[in-house]
């Protein structure tokens, strides 16, 4: 969440940046800079009253030790109310200070400078294109064709078991799958992240700690009986294994990787746009982390941007990447880039990774830290993209690839997966 200091010594310009994502509830600013006030102001009032409280009694304890009874037990009777003010000051405090917390984690992140302003997907920016577009016969099939038509993934089978968006995965299918994800992590580790097996439930700190609460409860699948969340994505424990701790500067960056499913319930998701693979409740994802120095962050989200895009090189996949707009990006996000590869059969372009700078939003909430070279304990940034979500990639993988004879894999998955072509 954000700094209260931080908004107390810049209200415009957090205005002026929440204007940027189109945040309506602008009044929050106001509220949180009055409650700060009065918080600081209660503040004051107790450590003062506590400090003629403790002069009272060092002059009680002095009288005492000089015989001067008399005049002790008069201060003593004028003092006796000190400690129901003292109570009454803590309570107001401790109520100001809840309502303060309720506030600041209604406020979304700030976005960077360089964010454009929109509403939605329609305004994002395209910062590059790469590749080809490949040209497909007129009777070029569609994934989900093409899949129930090698056999390697059966809708319907998972629909029987679980429900819509539980695809099982079979034969060369299945071993695709699990040959794009140790291809991903095999790079990650090549580029200098430590491979993580974290859990895929989550209590609620950790689901606090990098925003999906309260913002996404709603997205996510939730075991009341336990009280823990099912994960959308590896970012969130992976992140939280830093949570309330203090690292070194000498330890940055650090770079943890990931692969695990994930679990969205993606309500509302209906029509042709979400069919097949295009949106799924279950899915396979290897995640990137990393936790570096504040002034090295824009660095580090240019370099896994880069990282992100040569996976998808290394596939031959066309890709292009956009900078989001305030209106479409995520509320714990100061910018993100997204990666969207070509799926030829349907003509349009599939999101396969976002890659996003959280600058120190996630890292208050978590309390992850570093003491600078000044000795004063600073807060980190934290950063993560996909790399990669698996469901889109495979389908653009399907369709792009398809021929006459069958479907060519990509030479850099051969290995992996033990045949070169699905027919």
């Amino acid at each position: 969440m954000l700094q209260v200091n931080y908004i107390r010594e810049n209200r415009d310009q957090v205005i002026e940046r929440l204007m940027v994502r189109n945040f309506k509830a602008l009044e929050l600013v106001d509220e949180v800079i009055a409650l700060d006030e009065r918080r600081r102001q209660l503040q004051t009032e107790s450590d003062s009253l506590a400090a003629e409280a403790n002069a009272a009694a060092r002059q009680i304890g002095e009288l005492m030790r000089q015989g001067r009874r008399d005049e002790a037990e008069a201060i003593k009777a004028r003092s006796g109310g000190y400690k129901e003010q003292q109570k009454k000051l803590a309570d107001e405090q401790a109520a100001v200070e809840a309502d303060l917390y309720e506030k600041l984690v209604l406020l979304p992140n700030l976005p960077h400078h360089s964010v454009p302003k929109g509403v939605g997907a329609e305004d994002n920016e395209v910062v590059l294109e790469y590749g080809h577009r490949p040209e497909l016969p007129e009777d070029a099939l569609p994934h989900w064709e093409l899949a129930a038509k090698y056999d390697i993934i059966d809708f319907e089978l998972g629909t029987k078991v679980s429900g819509a968006g539980f695809p099982v995965y079979k034969g060369k299918g299945a071993r695709l799958q699990r040959a794009m994800i140790n291809f991903f992590l095999d790079r990650a580790a090549e580029a200098g992240y430590q491979e993580v097996q974290p859990p895929i439930l989550i209590n609620e700190a950790s689901g606090f700690g990098t925003g999906q609460l309260p913002d996404k409860e709603g997205q996510m699948y939730y075991v009341g009986i336990d009280n823990l969340y099912l994960i959308p994505t590896a970012e969130v424990p992976v992140t939280n294994l830093y949570r309330d701790t203090i690292v070194r500067e000498s330890d940055f960056p650090i770079k943890m990787t990931a692969y695990t499913p994930c679990f969205r319930r993606e309500a509302g998701s209906y029509g042709a746009h979400v069919r097949g693979l295009n949106r799924l409740h279950q899915f396979d994802k290897v995640e990137v982390v990393q936790i570096v120095h504040p002034d090295s962050s824009y660095k580090v989200l240019e370099e896994m941007s880069t990282y992100v895009q040569s996976l998808l090189q290394a596939l031959n996949l066309p890709y292009r990447v956009l900078r989001l707009c305030g209106g479409d990006m995520g509320f714990t996000s100061a910018l993100t880039y997204d990666m969207e590869v070509w799926s030829a059969a349907q003509k349009r372009w599939l999101e396969v990774s976002s890659v996003s700078n959280f600058e120190t939003y996630q890292s208050n909430r978590l309390k992850v830290r570093f003491k600078g070279e000044n000795g004063k304990t600073q807060l980190a940034h934290t950063l993560n993209g996909s790399a990669l979500a698996l469901p889109r990639i495979l389908a653009s993988l399907l369709e792009d690839n398809q021929t006459a004879e069958g479907i060519r894999i990509p030479e850099v998955l051969v290995p992996y997966a033990g045949f070169e072509w699905i027919d």
